[in-house]
């Protein structure tokens, strides 16, 4: 289940780099923000509120500020009256601006965070949608490895014990790098890929059968790990079916959909003695000259029809032929 994202938790972790600064103590840290996009109340301080959405932090800038000087007092108070009590997360003065004394008293009543900071509004307000947009993204967990191949995410998965771990830690030692093991956290990004990364709890470890957990970073170094990476395949292990019709010429190519968009999967069978470790770096090698416009699979069953059509034409040639008497 995803954290639920708090007006503390934004605070703290972007005070300094962002310059905030409480302006009505610790009121309203513990409401949820739900919306990564921020509001500039302009059109409602006219009082056009048909379109407000209350789920969005509010932020006022110096045109905002410019015309709350232009107003009354009793215009302000039911103005802030009616915005604080439509239940917003909370809102943010920039640009040096600062809340009057009627404002800072109808967030106390009403219970709503109030900040300031020293950024220009449109610097601010592009940071803190980046930081909403990274926290509030759909997201979900697999088990599997994640290992960056040839700078192509590659995301391993399968049965318990079918071996995904030592495949990882092989690729590590031929010197590619792990994102994640075991556990791997899928986020949707805004344009629309997966990003993977793992736990904080198990960040560069492997679990190695027989062994138990290996630290990846501190054996390999730091070049053979990353924070995280796009996941572009993903590899299926499964054990080696005889019955089954595996794909041989790849011309057909199947997806995966990881929270709304589709990954191209490809089912390994494995089995003792195989080599995945450098069939994994094909895949990874393939994929790449996809992306650059060739497609081995589909150019070899190009020419494959070709020579068929061929054969065809020259039976029907010779067949002619052999008809002609005269």
């Amino acid at each position: 289940m995803q954290e639920l994202l708090t007006v503390g938790k934004i605070y703290k972790d972007n005070r300094s780099k962002l310059k905030l600064k409480c302006v009505n103590g610790k009121i309203g840290h513990d409401r949820v923000v739900s919306s990564p996009k921020l509001n500039r109340p302009g059109l409602e301080l006219t009082g056009f509120w048909e379109y407000f959405d209350k789920s969005r932090i509010q932020l006022f800038g110096m045109k905002e500020k410019h015309y709350l000087n232009s107003v009354s007092k009793e215009f302000i108070k039911a103005t802030f009256k009616k915005l604080f009590a439509s239940g917003i997360p909370a809102a943010i003065f920039a640009h040096r601006t600062q809340p009057s004394e009627i404002i800072i008293e109808l967030a106390n009543k009403y219970g709503v965070a109030l900040f300031k900071t020293s950024m220009l509004t449109t610097q601010f307000g592009s940071f803190l949608v980046y930081y909403l947009d990274w926290n509030l993204a759909p997201s979900t967990t697999v088990h599997g490895s994640l290992v960056d191949v040839y700078g192509i995410g590659v995301l391993f998965t399968g049965r318990s014990g079918i071996g995904k771990s030592e495949i990882a830690l092989d690729l590590v030692e031929r010197g590619h790098r792990l994102v994640a093991d075991d556990v791997v956290k899928l986020t949707k990004r805004a344009d629309n890929f997966v990003m993977g990364s793992g736990l904080h709890l198990l960040e560069h470890y492997i679990e190695v059968r027989g062994i138990g957990i290996v630290d990846v970073r501190s054996i390999f170094g730091i070049r053979a790990v990353r924070q995280q990476k796009r996941v572009e395949v993903q590899v299926e292990l499964e054990d080696w079916d005889k019955e089954e019709n595996y794909e041989r010429i790849g011309a057909n190519e199947k997806y995966v959909n990881i929270l709304d968009i589709d990954i191209p999967l490809i089912k390994l069978p494995i089995y003792p003695g195989k080599n995945i470790t450098v069939i994994a770096e094909v895949i990874a090698l393939n994929h790449l000259q996809k992306f650059m416009g060739k497609n081995s699979a589909k150019e070899f069953e190009k020419k494959l029809k070709a020579r068929i059509k061929e054969k065809i034409r020259q039976e029907e040639l010779q067949k002619y032929l052999k008809q002609d008497y005269e």
